[in-house]
């Protein structure tokens, strides 16, 4: 149950007086549904009325803050005119325009002969000082409600400053005085205030100076929030930790059969990878384990191992993929080496219908099939394993955690091994993924020839074009990556579809169009065409990013670089360099480059290493953006800023460590005090771990 003293935060957005449904929902749409959202909405900038200059001395085009008396209201002839109010001081005339005016609303605000202190922007037409829908209209006597400071709030179409802010300052009229959770030796050395002093600062800054991450109001929002994080992320794996598992060691015999099959050797850093792997496997605590590795490092191979490892005690093992082209083309590569050695492996999912996934079903419910494949598929309530011990879900990213505690559900205490293409970085990772063991995979497979990376300006296109027609005589095939724009999958998908048909007038019929707005099995059809060479370029939004594996493609094109992310370049680029020829890599930019999108297309240029590139991409970004975390699965944070707070990010880590070993039920006065803070931070689930044990 979450503490009564936070009820009024959790309360929607609706109850705060002068917030009605339609307000209700812009502000949901830009802070979050509940009271608490909308103390983590913090300003982004301020305005300065202290400005108060006479008619005659105001600049031009600055906030002011002046008296005036009013003259004379001259009313539009229609309606799309403006209306205006003549005022005056000592020193000159103003005139005062306002547009869609309805009833008396300026008659009563604005009487002629009354005295008012007006604020807003200042600008002269035709000579005559103007100020279009003054922000602030107050008698003399009522000059307290004009804040000479006004904090300015991310806003979203339709939301003005004035009702979010009205509704901000509810919200923080609603913050409760709460028990201290923070240690109190840090406290101090940080210089750290109490949690809702802090709140207070952080929404009332004074100076520009105030709106920085450095300061320690905002410092200690930052911490209080990596900390719930932390101590959430620690007590799932503690209890992770609690939860016997199954001791898997099978006898290697199918392992050292298909190693031989393989036409190569694990590198060194696969075989250490599969050592902790097997070890965890072997003892009797559940493993919880991250595979990471860059594009094409060979995670798939040792993946397989592991779960042959499983298949040797006469249990079973599954693989999860994010999209039925990932799902396959896993298949292609595991199938080959299974069928030779003896082990039957099935494909779920979810196009598979009727007599097909019913004896799919059968075969793996009784325990034939050994190794299943598939999608999201797996999660369905009619797929049983007889005895499953191992699950593999690649590109984690892409679920969230209780997918892949459902997926091991299907188990009696399955061991979990969980991988990722995406290098992520190492303050990421303890964000996102504190509650698993880490293995990395760092060396690229022998014969991998290095990708040659260029930076061209998109006007060069028909000079890429024509470099294109010669690299497809002699065999290669391309890919041609589109722009992301605005994050609009309609706009994308215009885009890629007319640059599909500027080529097709090129190249002909040899061109194909591939994004994700296809049905899989038309998406699945393109590929395989791709693959086979029926299809020379490849038109694509970025959803071939992800775990499409066609080594004869040796040219990546992608259209509009600086729109991408560095993470996401890379990945792209990963697409090619696959097989035993030379690759290359163009990156068609928009002049004139920003500083950001230069430094990015440098550092492409210069490293293929992608666990650096994830920590520039970071460096250059901040983590809101990196991976976009939105879809990531990483949490996204409201105070914290991952980059500018990386000290505390470490230090809350620390904190949570020590915390439970301390304390592990939060039993405490300090532990009810973390209570509160992880219901404060929505982080509910981690409460019910206590509980639940």
């Amino acid at each position: 149950m979450r503490p009564e003293i936070l009820n009024k935060l959790f309360a929607a957005v609706t109850s705060i007086p002068g917030v009605g449904p339609r307000i209700g929902k812009l502000i949901e749409a830009v802070a979050g549904p509940h009271v608490v959202n909308l103390l983590w909405h913090l300003p982004s900038g301020l305005i300065d009325r202290s400005f108060t200059p006479t008619i005659a001395a105001a600049p031009d085009g600055v906030i002011a803050t002046m008296t005036v008396t009013v003259d004379a209201h001259v009313k539009p002839r229609t309606p799309r005119l403006p209306y205006k109010v003549k005022c005056s001081d000592a020193t000159g005339v103003m005139e005062l325009v306002f547009f869609r005016v309805h009833g008396d609303y300026l008659d009563k605000t604005l009487p002629v002969g009354a005295t008012r202190i007006v604020s807003g922007e200042v600008k002269r037409y035709d000579g005559v000082l103007q100020m279009t829908h003054p922000d602030f209209i107050v008698a003399p006597e009522e000059s307290a409600q004009l804040r000479v400071i006004e904090p300015v709030y991310p806003l979203t179409a339709g939301l003005t400053a004035r009702p979010l802010a009205r509704a901000i300052r509810a919200a923080l009229e609603r913050a409760p005085e709460l028990a201290e959770w923070d240690d109190k030796p840090f406290l101090a050395r940080e210089k750290f205030p109490a949690w809702r002093e802090a709140l207070l600062a952080a929404h009332s800054p004074k100076s520009l100076a105030d709106l920085a991450l450095t300061t320690p109001a905002r410092r200690r929002l930052a911490f209080d929030e990596l900390l719930a994080n932390q101590l959430a992320v620690a007590l799932v794996r503690a209890r992770q930790r609690r939860l016997r598992g199954l001791r898997i060691a099978g006898d290697g015999r199918l392992r050292r059969k298909a190693l031989a099959t393989l036409p190569f050797k694990l590198t060194h850093s696969q075989e250490v990878a599969l050592r902790e792997i097997l070890a965890d496997m072997a003892s009797e605590t559940r493993m919880m384990r991250l595979l990471q590795g860059d594009v094409g490092s060979g995670k798939t191979v040792v993946a397989f191992l592991a779960m042959l490892n499983a298949v040797e005690t006469g249990r079973q093992a599954v693989l999860m993929a994010p999209t039925e082209i990932l799902a396959r083309q896993h298949m292609a590569t595991i199938a080959p080496i299974a069928d030779a050695i003896g082990v039957p492996v099935a494909l779920i999912t979810g196009r598979d219908k009727g007599a097909v996934r019913a004896q799919a079903r059968d075969l793996l419910a009784s325990g034939h099939t050994a190794i299943a494949i598939g999608t999201h598929a797996l999660f369905q309530e009619d797929i049983e394993f007889r005895d499953l011990a191992l699950a593999v879900v690649d590109e984690q990213h892409r679920f969230g955690v209780h997918q892949r505690l459902e997926l091991a559900g299907k188990g009696r205490a399955a061991d979990v091994l969980v991988m990722t293409a995406t290098p992520i970085p190492r303050t990421l990772m303890m964000t996102a993924y504190g509650d698993l063991d880490v293995s990395r995979l760092i060396d690229k497979p022998p014969g991998r020839k290095p990708i040659d990376t260029r930076a061209l300006p998109v006007n060069r296109l028909e000079e890429v074009a024509d470099s294109l027609s010669r690299a497809i005589a002699g065999g290669a095939r391309v890919y041609w990556v589109c722009p992301l724009i605005e994050e609009s999958e309609l706009i994308d998908l215009a885009a890629a579809t007319e640059r599909a048909a500027h080529l097709t007038q090129r190249f002909g019929r040899r061109v194909g169009l591939l994004h994700g707005k296809m049905k899989s099995r038309d998406k699945d059809q393109i590929m395989a065409r791709f693959a086979a060479g029926d299809i020379d370029i490849l038109v694509a939004t970025t959803v071939i990013e992800v775990g499409v594996d066609v080594p004869e493609a040796t040219v990546m094109v992608i259209e509009h670089a600086e729109r991408f992310g560095l993470a996401q370049l890379h990945q792209l680029r990963g697409r090619v360099g696959r097989g035993a020829a030379t690759s290359s890599c163009l990156l068609l930019y928009a002049a004139p480059l920003g500083e950001t999108a230069r430094k990015r297309i440098e550092i492409l240029r210069e490293t293929e290493d992608g666990f650096r590139i994830a920590e520039e991409d970071l460096r250059l970004r901040g983590a809101g953006e990196v991976l976009g975390t939105r879809q990531s699965g990483l949490p996204e944070f409201r105070l914290a800023d991952i980059a500018a707070h990386e000290d505390l990010l470490a230090a809350a880590t620390d904190d949570a460590r020590i915390i439970l070993e301390r304390d592990p039920e939060l039993a405490s006065e300090r532990g009810q005090a973390l209570r509160v803070l992880l219901y404060l931070f929505e982080r509910d689930a981690a409460v019910q771990t206590l509980r639940s044990g």
